[in-house]
């Protein structure tokens, strides 16, 4: 090889070093990027489940007039599924929307006991402002790109999660508990 071609090499590997380095440097992150998978746990403790006394149509409707009761849209509603959604606005630039799916599933040979199963997910947005610009054609110049005083608000997702298993599904299966117990004693 030439003298132009080990000089080549030798920036390329002095180069690749400095990648290296810089990727380990102390102080840096060695660590490689927590996948969320991980932390799912699957135990019987935290469960978005909950068996009731009565059948897949009477818990589903229980489900839904549980959620109709606080304010909640029914957004699609079967026999033996549900689905809703309540949107909330805690601070003037953020708004929340909660949105509730229920599935419910025979335990036994009449269809009863059945469990409802709940996963209720938080949608985070905020609001973003975008300038509108207009074009105009002018004959020898072209056409020029002219800002506008207003601008176009529009409410853009930041952040969703399900929400985990705890104290905000024991208030919802209650609910349906009581319901059901109304239900009932209605007919």
């Amino acid at each position: 090889m030439g003298a132009r071609g080990s000089t080549g090499i030798t920036i390329t590997l002095l180069a690749s070093a400095a990648l290296a380095g810089c990727a380990w440097a102390p102080g840096g992150s060695t660590r490689v990027p927590h996948s969320v998978y991980q932390s799912e746990r699957f135990q019987s403790d935290e469960t978005f489940s909950r068996l009731f006394d009565a059948s897949v149509n009477d818990t589903c409707e229980a489900a839904r007039r549980a959620l109709l009761s606080q304010g909640y849209v029914i957004t699609a509603s079967r026999a033996d599924a549900i689905a809703g959604s309540k949107r909330f606005q805690p601070e003037g630039e953020v708004h929340m929307e909660i949105g509730f799916t229920v599935v419910c599933v025979p335990e036994g040979a009449n269809e009863r006991p059945a469990t409802a199963y709940v996963s209720a997910q938080q949608d985070r947005y905020v609001i973003k402002k975008a300038a509108n610009n207009t074009s105009l054609g002018v004959g020898a110049l072209g056409s020029i790109s002219v800002p506008l005083s207003s601008s176009e608000e529009a409410l853009v997702k930041v952040g969703s999660e399900t929400i985990p298993a705890g104290q905000f599904y024991d208030r919802y299966f209650a609910l349906m508990q009581r319901l059901l117990t109304d239900m009932r004693e209605g007919r």
